[in-house]
């Protein structure tokens, strides 16, 4: 896999058992890269050993006065040298294609992951964890499985050049064949502190993130209460708790670096010692001695990836036992999907029902619902979208039914091409305007269309006026991260505006004006009913206007559907509705109804008026 032919077709299913299978499984999926920069490695390492026999074979000319020695000497160094550069040149051009490949693969098994979980992602995992897996964890993820094909092959060099020192100089390279696997292996009693460090940091990390992507979530919120200060002040309180992890964690690996550097110079001053002694005894020659030295002494080098590939799995692990976690993640539905939707696949049609409250929703009728639970309205608007919620400690919840199949039953790409939600709070991605509103959509609601039925007049107006474009293009105007520069009432005209150009066969929307003035409320309500003429409809409001547009309106009252009718018909005769409606208490119901035939014309006002 090179670099230029990302993305992937399919990344794969992952393991998600645990971190260290999912980084097994990261692995085994890029072999053939990790062999390719294992190759590349052995070439380049081996290459580094070899230079010393070169330099001893240089040495042994010298001092013997051969011309013909000393030439061999240069065509084994040149040759090596060749060797040295090839390899270090390939090795990181591998090395750095796993890194991106690895690190693109996890990637894009986040956005699939999170593209098939929806909104029940941020239910299920906090907004700052999701955040430090798509960014920091990826990245450490990646530089695990760019660093392991390296480790490889700097351990098989080390293992080759022990074994062949035995051969070439026995008295010496037995002292090197005992004393490298004790360098190798004293950081081992180190490693178990510092991993605990790293991971503590990690997790003051973690918590750090998601206070601030809290707080700038809720920043027009903090402002209006004037709480900027005291989060500011936890915030601060937080980074210093990072800032001090970090520093423990450091600590601990600049010790382990320090052993590293500390206990290859005292074995290289062992054998020094050892090798000056045989040569005065004349049981080597100041060739071998030279060559060992050397040899021992270029050995740092692959050691030092001993160190890294411990500081690699020791960040990594964590980070991959937290990817694994979100991918992991099932939606309670997701063995549905292999499920048929109908004859040949098709979208199911029909009246949308409820059967956990009795809401029905004639097919092409735009129905407006009053609950007086905004929670219970919410979880109404998932199921009639196919999000049906469970509890584990509540009694099973029926699934709604579109055309008298369940949507909970149907893939889940079928229920999303049938029926759109439009919650009270929705996202806007960051990007233009146009960029917005091109999304998948049946064509026949264009998108200046849908925008003067949602009423965006003055959203163009201001989107106009802070275009950087010459001709100053609204469309082309960047809108920001989750429309943060558009106040919350234009934040829901163009979600509205979004959702009548996706023109699904069934939207539902809940409470989509709740942010806008009473004026523009009313001119949306003229105009909804019209854009959305043929398609079914359901707006969870209780909005007196939104409902007087309605064609069909249904009262929820103690979880199940009390009255159906019309708007006016409804306030007339329902006094349950009347009180969700038009907010009169039950003392103020019983003083008109006590107040006569006074009352009565009053109330005919009030309802007029409404």
């Amino acid at each position: 896999m090179q670099i230029r032919d990302l993305p992937y077709t399919d990344p794969g299913e992952p393991d998600t058992r645990s971190g260290p299978r999912f980084l097994i499984w990261l692995g085994r999926m890029q072999l053939g890269g990790q062999c390719k920069s294992l190759a590349w490695g052995l070439l380049h390492f081996l290459s580094i050993a070899a230079l010393p026999y070169g330099v001893g074979i240089a040495v042994e000319a010298v001092v013997a006065g051969e011309s013909g020695g000393l030439a061999l000497a240069g065509g084994v160094l040149a040759v090596f040298g060749i060797g040295v550069a090839a390899g270090d040149l390939m090795l990181h051009r591998t090395s750095v294609t796993n890194w991106i490949t690895a690190a693109a693969r996890v990637q894009q098994l986040l956005a699939r992951r999170t593209a098939v979980l929806g909104a029940a992602l941020t239910r299920r995992v906090a907004a700052g964890e999701v955040v430090a897996v798509s960014t920091g964890d990826v990245e450490k993820i990646g530089w695990f499985v760019e660093a392991l094909s390296r480790f490889t092959a700097a351990a098989v060099t080390v293992l080759a050049v022990c074994a062949a020192l035995l051969v070439y100089q026995p008295a010496l390279g037995g002292v090197v064949a005992v004393g490298v696997p004790v360098l190798a292996l004293a950081v081992l009693p180190l490693l178990p502190p510092a991993t605990r460090r790293a991971d503590h940091q990690r997790e003051k990390a973690g918590r750090a993130t998601e206070l601030a992507s809290d707080t700038v979530a809720g920043l027009r919120v903090l402002r209006g209460i004037g709480g900027e200060q005291l989060f500011l002040g936890r915030y601060r309180d937080a980074s210093q708790e990072v800032r001090r992890a970090a520093v423990r964690s450091a600590r601990m690996w600049a010790l382990i670096s320090a052993v590293q550097v500390l206990l290859p110079g005292l074995l290289l001053v062992g054998v020094v010692w050892y090798g000056v002694h045989l040569a005065q005894l004349g049981r080597i020659t100041v060739g071998e001695l030279v060559t060992v030295y050397s040899a021992v002494m270029l050995l740092a080098y692959p050691l030092r990836h001993f160190e890294e590939i411990a500081m690699a799995y020791s960040f990594s692990r964590p980070s991959a036992q937290r990817a694994a976690r979100v991918l992991g993640l099932r939606r309670e539905d997701a063995g549905a999907d292999a499920v048929p939707a109908g004859p040949g696949g098709e979208v199911p049609r029909g009246d949308l029902y409820d059967p956990a409250t009795g809401l029905l929703a004639p097919e092409g009728v735009l129905t407006a619902v009053v609950c007086g639970d905004p929670d219970l309205a919410g979880r109404l608007a998932e199921r009639l979208g196919g999000h049906a919620p469970r509890d584990e400690d509540a009694a099973p919840v029926p699934s709604a039914l579109l055309g008298g199949a369940a949507l909970d039953e149907l893939p889940l790409a079928v229920v999303r091409a049938a029926v759109l939600v439009q919650d009270k709070d929705p996202v806007l991605l960051s990007g233009t305007l146009a960029e917005l509103l091109d999304v998948p959509s049946s064509g026949r609601v264009a998108g200046t269309e849908a925008l003067t039925a949602a009423y965006c007049g003055d959203v163009l107006e201001a989107l106009a006026q802070a275009s950087a474009e010459p001709d100053g293009d609204p469309m082309r105007t960047r809108i920001t991260e989750r429309g943060r520069s558009l106040s919350g009432g234009q934040r829901q005209r163009l979600a509205l505006a979004r959702s009548l150009v996706a023109d699904p066969p069934v939207l539902v929307l809940d409470e989509p004006t709740s942010a806008v003035d009473a004026h523009t409320e009313s001119r949306i309500a003229a105009r909804l009913r019209a854009s959305r003429a043929g398609r079914t409809t359901v707006v969870l409001t209780s909005s007196p206007l939104l409902l007087d547009g309605a064609e069909r309106v249904v009262l929820i009252d103690g979880g199940a559907a009390a009255a159906v009718g019309t708007h006016q018909e409804l306030l007339r005769r329902d006094p349950r509705y009347r009180a969700v409606v038009t907010r009169e208490t039950e003392a103020e119901q019983d003083a008109r109804e006590a107040s006569g035939p006074r009352g009565t014309g009053e109330r005919n006002e009030i309802e007029e008026k409404a």
